[in-house]
Protein backbone atom coordinates (compact mmCIF):
# COMPACT_ATOMS: atom_id res chain seq x y z
CA UNK A 1 0.00 0.00 0.00
CA UNK A 2 1.36 3.42 -0.91
CA UNK A 3 2.42 5.52 1.68
CA UNK A 4 -0.24 8.50 2.38
CA UNK A 5 0.95 12.43 1.82
CA UNK A 6 0.44 15.26 3.99
CA UNK A 7 -2.21 17.42 2.70
CA UNK A 8 -0.98 20.00 0.30
CA UNK A 9 -3.45 22.98 1.91
CA UNK A 10 -4.44 22.97 5.86
CA UNK A 11 -7.77 24.80 6.55
CA UNK A 12 -7.13 26.96 9.25
CA UNK A 13 -10.28 28.55 10.94
CA UNK A 14 -9.96 32.28 11.67
CA UNK A 15 -10.31 31.94 15.69
CA UNK A 16 -7.37 29.01 15.47
CA UNK A 17 -5.25 32.15 14.28
CA UNK A 18 -6.10 34.95 16.29
CA UNK A 19 -5.68 32.97 19.52
CA UNK A 20 -2.19 32.47 18.24
CA UNK A 21 -1.80 36.01 17.79
CA UNK A 22 -2.92 36.62 21.41
CA UNK A 23 -0.62 33.68 22.75
CA UNK A 24 2.62 35.14 21.30
CA UNK A 25 1.75 38.69 22.24
CA UNK A 26 1.62 37.52 25.79
CA UNK A 27 4.67 35.96 25.94
CA UNK A 28 6.75 38.57 24.42
CA UNK A 29 4.73 41.01 26.87
CA UNK A 30 5.26 39.05 29.34
CA UNK A 31 9.44 38.95 28.45
CA UNK A 32 9.26 42.41 27.89
CA UNK A 33 7.75 43.29 31.43
CA UNK A 34 10.39 40.63 33.36
CA UNK A 35 12.87 42.49 31.86
CA UNK A 36 11.42 46.11 32.96
CA UNK A 37 10.57 45.08 36.47
CA UNK A 38 14.34 43.21 36.47
CA UNK A 39 16.09 46.81 35.80
CA UNK A 40 13.92 48.67 37.80
CA UNK A 41 14.63 46.56 40.39
CA UNK A 42 18.77 46.78 39.92
CA UNK A 43 18.33 50.95 39.60
CA UNK A 44 16.71 50.68 42.68
CA UNK A 45 18.76 48.73 44.36
CA UNK A 46 21.99 50.37 42.80
CA UNK A 47 20.17 54.03 44.25
CA UNK A 48 19.29 52.79 47.95
CA UNK A 49 23.03 51.47 48.31
CA UNK A 50 24.99 54.61 49.34
CA UNK A 51 21.67 55.95 50.98
CA UNK A 52 22.25 52.65 53.10
CA UNK A 53 25.98 52.77 53.89
CA UNK A 54 25.65 57.36 54.34
CA UNK A 55 23.21 56.32 57.03
CA UNK A 56 25.35 53.75 59.03
CA UNK A 57 28.10 55.70 58.86
CA UNK A 58 26.16 58.67 59.95
CA UNK A 59 25.09 56.93 63.16
CA UNK A 60 28.37 55.43 63.66
CA UNK A 61 29.50 59.19 63.82
CA UNK A 62 26.96 60.16 66.06
CA UNK A 63 27.56 57.32 68.35
CA UNK A 64 31.17 58.44 68.78
CA UNK A 65 30.11 62.10 69.25
CA UNK A 66 27.75 60.80 72.00
CA UNK A 67 30.56 58.97 73.72
CA UNK A 68 32.71 61.92 73.20
CA UNK A 69 30.12 64.45 75.05
CA UNK A 70 29.68 61.92 77.72
CA UNK A 71 33.38 61.66 78.16
CA UNK A 72 33.62 65.90 78.79
CA UNK A 73 30.31 65.92 80.87
CA UNK A 74 32.36 63.01 83.14
CA UNK A 75 35.80 64.77 83.03
CA UNK A 76 33.70 68.07 83.92
CA UNK A 77 32.17 66.36 86.89
CA UNK A 78 35.25 65.16 88.26
CA UNK A 79 36.98 68.43 87.84
CA UNK A 80 34.07 70.27 89.47
CA UNK A 81 34.17 67.62 92.77
CA UNK A 82 37.95 67.90 93.07
CA UNK A 83 37.03 71.89 92.94
CA UNK A 84 34.64 71.77 95.52
CA UNK A 85 36.89 69.53 97.86
CA UNK A 86 39.67 72.25 97.29
CA UNK A 87 37.88 75.18 97.86
CA UNK A 88 36.18 73.50 101.40
CA UNK A 89 40.08 72.81 102.29
CA UNK A 90 41.12 76.24 101.55
CA UNK A 91 38.26 77.75 103.65
CA UNK A 92 39.18 75.01 106.56
CA UNK A 93 42.99 76.48 106.12
CA UNK A 94 41.73 80.15 106.13
CA UNK A 95 39.82 79.70 109.21
CA UNK A 96 42.19 78.08 111.11
CA UNK A 97 45.06 80.55 109.83
CA UNK A 98 42.84 83.52 111.51
CA UNK A 99 41.83 81.85 114.72
CA UNK A 100 45.95 81.53 114.91
CA UNK A 101 46.21 85.16 113.94
CA UNK A 102 43.45 85.97 116.14
CA UNK A 103 45.03 83.66 119.63
CA UNK A 104 48.04 85.62 118.05
CA UNK A 105 47.16 88.76 119.02
CA UNK A 106 45.50 88.02 122.24
CA UNK A 107 48.91 86.93 123.40
CA UNK A 108 50.47 89.47 122.13
CA UNK A 109 48.37 92.34 124.03
CA UNK A 110 48.48 90.13 126.85
CA UNK A 111 52.26 89.72 127.03
CA UNK A 112 52.47 93.30 126.45
CA UNK A 113 50.67 94.67 128.97
CA UNK A 114 52.06 92.28 131.50
CA UNK A 115 55.73 93.66 130.51
CA UNK A 116 54.76 97.41 130.11
CA UNK A 117 54.59 98.21 126.91
CA UNK A 118 55.13 101.55 126.17
CA UNK A 119 56.62 102.55 129.84
CA UNK A 120 53.60 102.57 131.76
CA UNK A 121 52.99 100.77 135.32
CA UNK A 122 49.47 100.27 135.29
CA UNK A 123 47.73 98.66 138.10
CA UNK A 124 45.43 96.16 138.00
CA UNK A 125 43.33 95.10 135.04
CA UNK A 126 40.37 93.10 133.83
CA UNK A 127 42.10 92.02 130.80
CA UNK A 128 39.30 89.36 129.58
CA UNK A 129 36.56 87.01 130.31
CA UNK A 130 35.14 83.74 129.22
CA UNK A 131 31.79 81.86 129.40
CA UNK A 132 31.36 78.43 128.60
CA UNK A 133 28.26 76.52 129.50
CA UNK A 134 28.37 73.28 131.50
CA UNK A 135 27.86 70.10 130.02
CA UNK A 136 24.78 68.06 130.79
CA UNK A 137 23.69 71.13 132.78
CA UNK A 138 20.84 73.08 131.90
CA UNK A 139 21.75 76.93 132.11
CA UNK A 140 24.67 76.34 133.87
CA UNK A 141 28.19 78.13 133.07
CA UNK A 142 31.75 77.99 133.68
CA UNK A 143 33.53 81.48 133.51
CA UNK A 144 36.97 82.50 133.53
CA UNK A 145 38.52 85.91 134.37
CA UNK A 146 42.14 87.00 133.59
CA UNK A 147 43.46 89.71 135.67
CA UNK A 148 46.88 91.42 134.90
CA UNK A 149 48.94 93.67 136.36
CA UNK A 150 52.03 95.47 134.57
CA UNK A 151 54.71 93.39 135.60
CA UNK A 152 57.56 96.76 136.21
CA UNK A 153 55.37 97.49 139.67
CA UNK A 154 56.82 94.24 141.06
CA UNK A 155 54.49 94.02 143.26
CA UNK A 156 51.30 91.92 144.74
CA UNK A 157 48.24 92.52 144.25
CA UNK A 158 45.45 91.53 146.26
CA UNK A 159 41.36 91.13 146.59
CA UNK A 160 38.22 89.89 145.51
CA UNK A 161 36.06 89.42 142.25
CA UNK A 162 32.63 89.74 141.72
CA UNK A 163 30.60 89.36 138.65
CA UNK A 164 26.75 89.79 137.57
CA UNK A 165 25.21 89.46 134.36
CA UNK A 166 23.02 92.06 133.41
CA UNK A 167 20.04 90.90 130.42
CA UNK A 168 16.26 90.48 130.13
CA UNK A 169 13.40 88.89 131.92
CA UNK A 170 10.35 88.96 130.74
CA UNK A 171 10.49 91.65 128.72
CA UNK A 172 12.64 93.96 131.77
CA UNK A 173 15.69 94.65 132.03
CA UNK A 174 17.19 92.54 134.84
CA UNK A 175 20.46 91.99 136.65
CA UNK A 176 21.35 89.40 138.50
CA UNK A 177 23.83 88.36 141.03
CA UNK A 178 24.63 86.18 144.41
CA UNK A 179 22.09 83.96 145.00
CA UNK A 180 19.80 85.19 142.11
CA UNK A 181 23.08 83.36 139.92
CA UNK A 182 22.50 80.27 142.11
CA UNK A 183 26.13 81.32 144.19
CA UNK A 184 26.47 80.01 147.63
CA UNK A 185 28.21 82.43 149.95
CA UNK A 186 31.46 80.82 149.61
CA UNK A 187 31.40 82.01 145.76
CA UNK A 188 29.93 85.29 146.08
CA UNK A 189 33.51 86.89 146.55
CA UNK A 190 36.08 84.97 144.14
CA UNK A 191 39.70 86.11 145.71
CA UNK A 192 42.89 86.65 144.05
CA UNK A 193 46.34 87.35 144.55
CA UNK A 194 49.31 87.73 142.08
CA UNK A 195 52.33 89.37 140.77
CA UNK A 196 51.93 89.40 137.17
CA UNK A 197 48.56 87.67 136.31
CA UNK A 198 45.69 84.81 137.00
CA UNK A 199 42.58 83.35 135.90
CA UNK A 200 39.86 83.21 138.48
CA UNK A 201 37.13 80.50 137.98
CA UNK A 202 33.51 80.90 138.81
CA UNK A 203 30.30 79.43 137.97
CA UNK A 204 26.92 80.41 138.25
CA UNK A 205 23.02 79.27 136.92
CA UNK A 206 20.71 81.60 135.08
CA UNK A 207 16.75 80.99 135.42
CA UNK A 208 14.82 79.79 132.82
CA UNK A 209 13.99 82.37 129.98
CA UNK A 210 16.83 84.35 130.84
CA UNK A 211 18.46 86.36 128.37
CA UNK A 212 21.66 87.20 129.13
CA UNK A 213 23.35 90.86 127.35
CA UNK A 214 26.46 91.43 128.98
CA UNK A 215 28.98 90.37 132.03
CA UNK A 216 29.84 93.04 134.87
CA UNK A 217 32.70 92.54 136.21
CA UNK A 218 34.12 93.84 140.09
CA UNK A 219 37.40 93.78 141.68
CA UNK A 220 38.21 95.12 144.70
CA UNK A 221 41.71 95.87 145.46
CA UNK A 222 43.06 95.61 149.35
CA UNK A 223 44.41 99.10 149.59
CA UNK A 224 43.46 100.46 146.13
CA UNK A 225 41.29 101.04 144.39
CA UNK A 226 38.02 99.09 142.74
CA UNK A 227 38.02 98.56 139.19
CA UNK A 228 34.86 97.87 137.50
CA UNK A 229 34.87 96.62 133.52
CA UNK A 230 32.12 95.05 131.32
CA UNK A 231 32.22 92.60 128.49
CA UNK A 232 29.33 91.50 126.09
CA UNK A 233 27.81 88.24 126.40
CA UNK A 234 28.61 87.85 122.77
CA UNK A 235 31.89 88.20 123.50
CA UNK A 236 32.64 86.14 126.48
CA UNK A 237 31.18 83.32 124.41
CA UNK A 238 34.17 83.59 122.44
CA UNK A 239 37.18 80.43 123.30
CA UNK A 240 40.08 83.23 122.45
CA UNK A 241 39.34 85.75 125.22
CA UNK A 242 39.96 88.27 122.43
CA UNK A 243 37.14 90.29 124.23
CA UNK A 244 37.07 93.82 124.67
CA UNK A 245 36.35 94.58 128.38
CA UNK A 246 34.97 97.89 128.82
CA UNK A 247 36.39 100.17 132.48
Amino acid sequence: MAPRQPPRFVVRTLDDAASQRRTRLLVAGGWALSLILVSLGVWFAAQRAPTVAGDRGTVRQLKADNEDLRQQVANLQRAGQVADVAAKELKRNLAERDEEISGLRTDLAFYSRLVGGGGQRDGLKIQGARSTPVKGAANAWNLVVTLTQNARRGEVVEGSLKFAVEGIQGNKVATLEGPALGQGAQSTNLPFSFKYFQQIQGSFTLPAGFKPTRLRLVADVKGGQTITGTVMWTDALRNDEANDVQQ
